[in-house]
């Protein structure tokens, strides 16, 4: 016989239960993994969230990678849902984390679905699980605009992840096999060439890696144009306007605020905050609660969710912050700096022969210089479920994961060693501007700070978990030698790269055998290792208080105002900030962000602001009417004294000197995409070489680098290391041509000079015209010298900066300008 529990509750006038604690206690079907008991931390979390967060509109629980949130996020909804607050979303960045959750729902015994159309979760009855795509869209199935489908609460798990994936939502990609996409490119084509003509060329043929931001006064004089060719392309759903398909909705309101960036692959154009509100399901949602590891920013919340401050000053935590797991992080070129990556490499392929090795990459690039090594290259995110799955329940090897510093866990044995190998890379093309614009701030060193961390959560998911994290690439370790950079970590990875320092500390210079020896204090579960790892971590408390930077609250505010068309209230808030700050760098954007309110008010006005903007900061776009381009600038000393004074004036010590410079070097590969690291790489090189350096492009026209000597002799440089193909085309060598002409206008009284071009041949196209006294820099000529400068660095820094001994290894490495033309370009065929 049928039983019908729902009457029998009701006449046994039975309420529900609302406390998720006691949810976890009565739920009848749970795993036995559970053993019946929540972890201190989560329970801890679950008493305050019900006790003092479950009336409020949004709430922010804060907890280490790997202790338990999403039973916590499960239990806040099966909550909800038993107070008739539904339906109920648990809402995660992507596919991979959509079955991690189901997983762990069906292991609660919570009823769950993925299908948005169903009855049952509507009725309240299932939680839905899906990705921050399908609810942030201009198709959402949750509706745009005036039409809503109603959810009563959401958890949004991996918060800061699940924002840039909104964020992405807000940008329409037009790729270049799209039609739209030349009919874009011919409209702002005069408006690239002013900015670079070299620049224009590159697009217009096609070349990867190459961008430009179309400068604000151009994209409003041509905004109704180009509202006119998306709006009537918007409803093409073919794969070249799907970008445009699905997130035109979400922009088309906002277009005049909107930026724009041509690239040679694609064209953009994106909102620099989100109108949320276009979202209404997901902004009048009843209840949210945005759940993410303990990240020391929170101002992304109220940027591009635009949730007012006041209501999330303060985070739900557990105690304490004990909970992250045990790490031995090893930073090996610190211990010592003469171990080289291809060591290292051997090292660890040797290590994965008995434990499992995740290799975290920024790029396709880089992982293939793993390709010797490893047993398993993810190249395809769509085996990235599979492999994960692999590594928890057997020994695969040394796996190479690319660009996923985020979003993936690997618990226990499926990660015994991480080696994050390199700055993961930068995500977007807006994401590239603004790092280059403040390169070497504060602002972008957090950011770095935070996605390394991210990274070194990875392998472990629980307070019981332990693994050795191995961080490498040169271009990485410099970061840790910023003023303040550790104390970006949260507390708990703080006291662990502390206690990690003073391990390091004991076995300076150490072989890597005697590295190995100090790995398996951990791998090997060392008694002492795990008591002394523990108790630094015991005391660690988790900080409430949400971090907030004004200067980003008061740039949405601003937004906010724009898009009431009161531009004029928006200009008077970014004036403000503009007047508060003394870093150039950052007083430079700001000015360019003034300017562009500016300009709906005041055209003549916002120029005179940009004109100002480009004198603090040459990164910035030119002002219509350009910039007096400045000559370099030297001291009249030998190139020996001037190395010696940028060096003491640059490092706290040589070990911070040899890594940074490796970096430097690390940069100077033919490689995709690497353009813009590649030609300040070069610039970077010449100060560290004693010229004076500089990227005249950046100033208006002019070579990508120039190379002065107190000599008077200079180098005339042009950068093609994303070049491919076995011959130097006509376009390369009349780029070079006309810096060659540029270099004798601005230099009339300079007779010595050298016209270099960095390319991988160095034989001219037939069609070609080179100044017979071009140079070239090819493959093997650079692979020499990039040998060359590691080993002057290190006989530099062995020296202790001492001048005479500087000179003298000017002239035997090759490194003075007519030694250096001799040794290391060539003639072109």
């Amino acid at each position: 016989m049928l039983i019908n529990f729902d009457k029998l509750n009701a006449d046994n006038n039975l309420d529900p239960i609302l406390d998720p604690i006691q949810i976890f206690d009565v739920l009848p079907n749970k795993s036995k993994k559970y053993e019946e008991y929540l972890r201190d931390v989560q329970s801890a979390v679950l008493e305050k969230w019900f006790l003092d967060y479950r009336d409020k509109k949004n709430t922010v629980i804060k907890m280490n990678t790997g202790s338990g949130k999403t039973v916590i996020g499960l239990l806040i909804l099966k909550s909800y849902l038993n107070e008739n607050k539904g339906p109920a979303v648990y809402i995660v960045p992507d596919n991979y984390l959509v079955e991690q959750v189901i997983i762990e729902a069906i292991d609660l015994g919570i009823p769950v679905t993925k299908d948005a159309r169903s009855n049952e979760f509507k009725k309240g009855k299932e939680i839905l699980v899906t990705n921050i795509h399908k609810i942030i869209n201009g198709r959402s199935i949750f509706g745009v605009e005036e039409l809503v489908q109603n959810i009563g609460c959401m958890v949004i798990d991996d918060a800061h992840a699940c924002i840039k994936v909104a964020e992405s939502k807000f940008t329409i990609s037009i790729p270049r096999k799209s039609k739209l996409y030349n009919n874009l490119l011919n409209i702002f084509e005069e408006s690239i060439k002013q900015q670079s003509e070299t620049k224009f060329l590159e697009i217009r043929d096609g070349e990867k890696g190459i961008q430009q931001l179309i400068p604000f006064w151009d994209w409003n004089h041509h905004v109704n144009s180009v509202r006119q060719i998306l709006h009537e392309n918007k409803d093409d759903r073919s794969d070249s306007n799907s970008s445009l398909f699905y997130n035109w909705p979400l922009v088309k309101d906002n277009l005049e605020l909107a930026n724009c960036i041509i690239t040679g692959e694609e064209v953009l154009i994106s909102l620099e905050y989100l109108p949320i509100e276009i979202i209404p399901s997901f902004d009048e949602c009843q209840h949210r609660v945005f759940m993410s590891a303990t990240i020391d920013d929170d101002s992304i919340l109220v940027s591009h969710f635009n949730i007012n401050k006041k209501e999330i000053e303060k985070a739900v935590t557990p105690k304490n912050a004990n909970d992250i797991g045990e790490r031995m992080i090893l930073i090996p070129q610190e211990i010592n700096p003469k171990l080289s990556e291809d060591q290292l490499k051997n090292y660890f392929e040797a290590l994965s022969k008995n434990y499992n090795v995740i290799v975290l990459v920024p790029s396709t690039y880089r992982a293939d210089y793993w390709e010797d090594s490893a047993d398993l290259i993810v190249r395809n995110g769509n085996n990235l479920i599979e492999t994960i799955d692999k590594l928890k329940n057997q020994h695969v090897g040394m796996v190479v994961l690319i660009n996923k510093y985020d979003g993936i866990d690997l618990p226990r044995s499926a990660c015994d060693v991480l080696v994050i190998d390199g700055l993961p890379d930068v995500r977007t093309e807006f994401d590239k501007i603004e790092q280059t614009v403040l390169r070497g701030s504060k602002q972008i060193l957090k950011n770095t700070i935070q996605r390394i961390e991210q990274g070194m959560g990875r392998g472990i998911r629980s307070k019981d978990d332990h693994c050795v994290v191995f961080l490498m690439g040169n271009s990485l370790v410099q970061n840790f030698y910023q003023q303040d950079a550790k104390n970006m970590f949260t507390e708990a990875t703080q006291r662990q790269l502390e206690l990690s320092k003073n391990l390091s500390g004991q076995i300076k210079d150490a072989s890597i055998k005697d590295i190995h020896s100090v790995v398996e204090l951990c791998l090997k579960r060392n008694s002492q290792w795990i008591e002394t790892s523990r108790s630094t971590l015991v005391k660690v408390k988790y900080n409430p208080n949400n971090h907030f930077e004004e200067k980003i609250i008061q740039e949405r505010e601003a937004f906010n105002h724009a898009q009431l068309r009161d531009y004029q209230k928006a200009a008077s808030i970014i004036q403000t900030l503009v007047n508060e700050v003394s870093d150039n760098k950052h007083k430079a954007y700001l000015k360019f962000k003034l300017a562009k309110y500016e300009n709906f008010y005041n055209t003549v006005g916002a120029q005179q602001t940009i004109k100002s903007a480009k004198k603090l900061n040459n990164q910035l776009i030119h002002p219509i009417g350009g910039i007096e381009y400045e000559k370099v600038q030297f001291k009249n000393i030998p190139q020996a004294n001037t190395i010696n004074e940028f060096l003491i004036s640059a490092y706290s010590d040589t070990n911070h000197f040899i890594i940074a410079f490796n970096a430097i070097i690390d940069k100077l590969i033919f490689a995709p995409k690497s353009y813009n690291d590649f030609e300040q790489a070069i610039k970077e090189l010449g100060q560290h070489l004693g010229y004076a350096s500089q990227r005249p492009e950046e100033m208006g026209k002019g070579p990508d680098n120039l190379w002065g000597s107190t000599t008077n002799y200079f180098f005339v440089i042009e950068c093609k290391n994303e070049a491919i193909t076995d011959t130097i085309s006509k376009g390369y060598c009349n780029q070079l041509n006309g810096s060659i002409n540029w270099f004798e206008r601005k230099y009339p009284t300079i007779e010595k000079f050298t016209p270099i071009l960095i390319h991988p041949s160095n034989k001219f196209e037939w069609a070609a015209s080179p100044d017979p006294n071009i140079r070239i820099i090819n493959k093997e000529k650079l692979e020499y010298l990039r040998n060359n400068l590691r080993e002057f660095a290190k006989q530099v820094a062995a020296a202790n900066y001492e001048t005479n001994t500087i000179a003298q290894l000017l002239k035997t490495f090759h490194l003075e300008p007519e030694l250096f033309k001799e040794y290391y370009t060539v003639a072109f065929d």
